[in-house]
């Protein structure tokens, strides 16, 4: 019940962790939740903490606030798996639980780059290089971007439903279009080559705490992070610009 075959089948709104180890244990922590008072909106809003945290944790110097930051996208992920398990076994599905969802995942990626930019201003401020100010400047352009690229799909779903076409089922077989043209090649190519999944709340944790032990082996701190930044700007703008080509091609705006 808290796990129909419909929701191990997305492929969108599924992270790709999901298949491999979090369905296989969240649903333990379903069987916990489903005993208390707890609602799933409640869940939900467990979920949106562990995100908020993410981000307040990477202002902790050193390596500890970055691993904490690690630690706190796995809660996420598990509680993001269970508010979905706890209203099916409820039957209090809602569209306001899947607002609120929304917000939690979307005010997640848009305070990570601002959280780092700051990290890295202060370990820039402290060395009194000219570069702490831009770095504020970079990771709230990052942060629209990283919001940007999250809206973009669901702009797709909400053009459809003013245009009155029907929901798309979220599986593999429904998302299949046969790659054709230049944007069937760019298509092909991210499949091999999946570097936009990096910008996730998840991937980009991981990321910052490999940035930030670089920093610590290199003896500067908050330089590995700058960088990382100075390499977001470009990333997510061509993520962005290939998301909108590809979803003013897809038939699914046809």
């Amino acid at each position: 019940m808290c796990q129909p075959p419909e929701v191990r089948a997305r492929r969108n709104a599924e992270h790709w962790t999901a298949e491999l180890y979090l369905r296989h244990i969240s649903i333990y922590l379903t069987a916990v939740l489903v005993r208390t008072r707890i609602s799933a909106n409640g869940v939900t809003g467990l979920m949106i903490l562990a995100g908020w945290l993410m981000s307040a944790a990477l202002l902790i110097p050193g390596i500890w606030g970055p691993l904490l930051a690690v630690v706190l996208s796995q809660v996420q992920l598990y509680f993001d798996c269970s508010d979905g398990e706890v209203a099916r076994w409820r039957n209090s599905q809602s569209p306001r639980g899947i607002f609120i969802d929304m917000v939690g995942h979307h005010t997640t990626e848009a305070l990570l780059p601002i959280a780092l930019g700051y990290r890295v201003f202060i370990e820039l401020q402290e060395q009194s290089s000219p570069h702490a100010w831009p770095m504020l400047s970079l990771a709230a352009v990052v942060s629209v971007l990283l919001v940007l690229n999250r809206s973009l799909s669901l702009m797709v779903h909400a053009a459809r439903g003013i245009a009155g076409l029907p929901k798309l089922p979220d599986t593999a077989e429904a998302r299949a279009v046969p790659p054709t043209g230049f944007v069937g090649k760019l298509r092909s190519a991210a499949r091999f080559l999946p570097f936009h999944r990096m910008l996730h709340a998840v991937e980009l944790s991981m990321l910052i705490l490999l940035m930030s032990i670089l920093s610590a082996l290199i003896g500067t701190p908050g330089v590995a992070e700058a960088w990382m930044l100075i390499v977001l700007l470009p990333a997510t703008l061509l993520v962005n610009v290939g998301h909108f080509v590809a979803c003013m091609a897809s038939a699914r705006l046809r």
